[in-house]
């Protein structure tokens, strides 16, 4: 039996090495199809400007998308070193997903962030413009691949457990790739990329307002960011009804979770707005609730009933029950794959094998046809994951959500009506935004993967099985070394990006490229600056004639 231990310090580090990852995700994602907009702003009007914008969030790009690269190269190596039984278990499924992620996403996306950071003097604009788009393609087919393999592990669809091989086995490509946790979790992630990108950009864009440096560029890359920002809030937060919708279906446990129902109510059931969920009693200490709300919330209806996790359990020692059953006849397949008998029960039974699986942890000698009903309960328990972590995980990304799409639509209004110039708490307070998304995108992904627990594949794979059988000092070593490592990454990532951003843009670009143009674009955005531009035209040519 693997040690449990092991099995947390393993769930610690790829927890931490996917955190840490995922602070760069969200940002290329979103830094991509920004500058696919700005650059075909530029090719239709011809106004360098905007080239200038796209070159110069482009240069931040390349920082953010270099230290993700470095940080997540190793996670899929972790699957072989730290989650081997599940890498044999899942191999022909999670393997699929993540080579075409390789060989197509990730090597366009890196060819083609090569030539858009290198090629302006060397491909025409339009030729430019498509190598751009086509890195944003990349970034997103990236995500679409890794969420498509943690999507058949949230929701496993397009495979069969083969009782012979011992293996799951695609059957369904197509079903793979268009769950429906896949897409809407697609969907979802990528937009919430989009509403980082926009954060980042309004707020480094208000730094320069702030400090009255680069005004120009400033304030067209607000205007473009909050406009870009306010329809991406909108939709992530659409999407993430979507999603509630496919989880209320695929994952009843993390729902009731998520919303720390222990009993199942009376439709319409209400919404626990605040709470201080205890999973030892299973009761809230104290709760703020709104009435009629939940069920159509996830279900939209208003009359289909929401299962409490007391019932959910119940439900699953049922499950456990039967999944004994499949696990007993697989015992026999194993050495015997022709015995008719063995086989009848476990067809009779196999959409419970995980649940046999789950049991094994807590059965004498791991076998399920030994475990008693203390330990059957205790296994019931275990398919409820951490009520209060997922709770207040969940609770906090809608707040952020909701705190983004409030200040989006000021930022809108003060922006369009040109003077953002003369709100400067707005603009600090855009400064102190630009964490939010970040924190808000960490606090999806460990409510999507702790609500998840005890799954690794849910209702099919265990956790407490898919771990490799390392000794508990490596794992510490290991963790330990990860953890100082990707410090370092971020350390870089920060300096390498507040160092970026002090420089601004090129000055070369900054004063003679588009000086004159600099001049009109001041007047028509309403600002005081056109003068200042002239004045210096006219002194440089006085010097010149001198």
């Amino acid at each position: 039996m693997i040690n449990d231990t092991v099995v947390e310090l393993s769930r610690w580090q790829f927890a931490a090495t996917a955190l840490y990852h995922f602070l760069f995700v969200p940002l290329t994602l979103g830094l991509t199809v920004f500058l696919a907009a700005l650059e075909t702003v530029y090719v239709v009007t011809g106004k360098s400007i905007y080239k200038e914008m796209t070159q110069f969030w482009g240069k931040l790009l390349l920082i953010n998308f270099a230290l993700g690269v470095a940080t997540g190269l190793t996670m899929e190596f972790e699957f072989g070193t730290n989650w081997s039984f599940y890498s044999g278990f899942m191999g022909d499924i999670f393997g699929a997903p993540l080579a075409i992620e390789g060989l197509m996403a990730f090597f366009m996306e890196s060819t083609m962030i090569g030539l858009m950071i290198f090629g302006w003097d060397r491909l025409s604009r339009g030729q430019h413009l498509i190598v751009t788009y086509l890195v944003a393609l990349g970034s997103n087919l990236s995500a679409l691949w890794i969420l498509v393999a943690n999507g058949f592990m949230q929701d496993p669809q397009g495979a069969v457990f083969n009782p012979v091989t011992m293996r799951m086995e695609l059957e369904s490509f197509t079903a793979l790739i268009f769950s429906h946790d896949a897409q809407a979790k697609f969907v979802h992630t990528s937009i919430a990329g989009y509403v980082t990108a926009a954060i980042f950009v309004a707020g480094v864009s208000a730094f320069y307002l702030l400090r009255k440096q680069h005004i120009e560029l400033a304030k067209r890359s607000f205007r473009v960011a909050t406009i870009f920002g306010v329809l991406s809030t909108i939709g992530v937060i659409t999407l993430g009804d979507a999603l509630g919708f496919v989880g209320a279906h695929a994952q009843p446990a993390k729902i009731a979770a998520m919303e720390a129902m222990w009993k199942t109510e009376d439709t319409p059931a209400p919404f626990n707005l605040m709470a201080w969920p205890n999973q030892e009693k299973q009761e809230n200490a104290w709760v703020i609730q709104i009435p009629y709300v939940l069920t159509p919330l996830l279900t939209h209806t208003m009359d289909t009933k929401i299962p409490g996790i007391e019932e959910i359990e119940a439900k699953n020692a049922l499950r456990i029950k039967s999944g004994i059953q499949a696990v007993e006849a697989l015992k026999i397949l194993s050495s015997n794959p022709t015995d008719a008998a063995a086989l009848e029960q476990y067809k009779a039974h196999e959409q419970n094998l995980g649940y046999g699986f789950l049991v094994k942890r807590y059965a004498p000698d791991q076998d399920a046809s030994k475990a008693t009903d203390a330990d059957i309960a205790k296994a019931a328990k275990d398919t409820i994951p951490d009520v209060f972590s997922i709770y207040w995980t969940f609770r906090i990304m809608v707040g952020f959500g909701f705190l983004m799409l409030a200040f989006f639509i000021f930022a809108v209004i003060y922006s369009l009506r040109n003077d953002i110039e003369n709100h400067p708490r707005f603009l600090r307070f855009s400064v102190w935004l630009i964490p939010v998304p970040f924190l808000a995108c960490e606090m999806g992904w460990l409510t999507a993967e702790l609500g998840r627990q005890p799954w690794t594949v849910y209702n099919m794979l265990p956790t407490w099985m898919s771990a490799s059988s390392h000794s508990v000092g490596y794992m510490v070593f290991s963790l330990i070394g990860f953890v100082s490592l990707y410090s370092i990454f971020i350390i870089i990532e920060m300096y390498l990006m507040v160092r970026a951003i002090k420089r601004g843009p090129d000055e070369a670009h900054d004063t003679n490229d588009h000086g004159k143009e600099k001049s009109l674009g001041g007047s028509v955005l309403g600002g005081n600056h056109a003068p200042v531009h002239a004045k210096t035209l006219m002194n440089e040519q006085s010097s010149k004639e001198v």
